[in-house]
This record gives structure tokens, sequence and C-alpha cells, in this order.
């Protein structure tokens, strides 16, 4: 039985922002797991109509990062997270199971929750023990739903479903209010 999430162009006219660790990844060179991590998430969603903000792409997973100043990135950020439907942001756990330093992704968070943009987390569940509080709670405040970092990897369908979830539940906020 073909789930929704299998019909192509369901994420047509929705722009999606994927966010995750590059600065703290490339230390030693973007680690080739997480890369097809990313690519996964892009490829998925690209596959569904979705037109994607990424600055993994963008800065070709670190190659080019130097080429943009903190000014730049901070602006592009922000303006993609103002014109994007939903927030994808990966935050994966290190060997030692603590999370991956990412803060530009934590401000997209916030900037997310602030815009009211709903977002899809894909990171291992339960959080792992360093994940924040605020991180943890944030569904409190915010359209945040979770996907594990296992199962996407798995089953990347699993992503567009949770897209679908989550802007349909923006949709009937918006048509209640």
């Amino acid at each position: 039985m073909d789930s929704a999430a299998n019909q192509p162009g369901l994420l047509a006219g929705f722009d999606v922002f994927i966010g995750g660790p590059i600065q703290h990844a490339i230390v030693q060179g973007f680690p080739g797991p997480l890369q097809d991590t990313f690519l996964r998430a892009i490829g998925t969603v690209r596959e569904h109509g979705g037109n994607i903000f990424s600055a993994h792409m963008v800065e070709k997973f670190g190659a080019e990062t130097a080429a943009f100043t903190p000014e730049q990135v901070s602006v592009r950020d922000f303006q993609w997270m103002k014109k994007c439907d939903i927030f994808v942001p990966i935050l994966p756990v290190l060997p030692d199971q603590t999370l991956h330093r990412t803060d530009g992704t934590h401000i997209e968070l916030g900037w997310a929750t602030a815009l009211e943009r709903p977002v899809v987390l894909i990171t291992p569940q339960p959080f792992v023990d360093s994940a924040s509080h605020l991180l943890k709670g944030l569904h409190r405040v915010g359209s945040v739903q979770a996907i594990g970092f296992d199962e996407f990897n798995e089953k990347p369908e699993r992503l567009i479903e949770a897209i679908l979830a989550a802007l349909d539940q923006q949709e009937d906020a918006v048509t209640s209010a």
C-alpha cells in the first residue's frame, strides 16, 4: 500500500529550509555519513516538488564557507527563514552521544518559533541528555515535530509525512484563528 508521501509533487509550491551543523562539522572535513543524511533530506524534499533553502548546498558542505562573511550568512539565513514554509533542522549526535554543536541552527530554531514556522527536527529520539531544556521543550511554544535520526535514514519518506502533517496543522491553526 502506497502512502501519500510516495506521491510526487506533494510539496510543490512549498519552501523548505534545511539546516544543521556546518561550522563545527567541517573541523576535520564534513563527515560522509552526515553529508549523506543532508543529501537524503534535500533529495527527498526535491523529489516531492519542494523548493530547498540550504546553506550546506550553497556552501558546498563547508568547502566554500570561507567565501561568505558572517553578515552575509546571517542576512541570507534570516531571509530564508522569513520566506520558508517549514524549517527542517538536522541535529546529529557525536560518537559520545552528545548533541553535535550547531550554534547557528539553534538560533534558526528561535527564529522559526518566533516567526511561527513549523519545525520538523531530525534528531535521535528521545532527545539525548546533552540537548538543552529549551530544545526539549520547544514543542510547547511552537509547532515542532521530531523524527528519529535512524528512523529518517531508514525511511526518508517519513520526512514528507511529517512535513505534510506540520503544514496541515499550521493551516488548521490559521483557519481556526
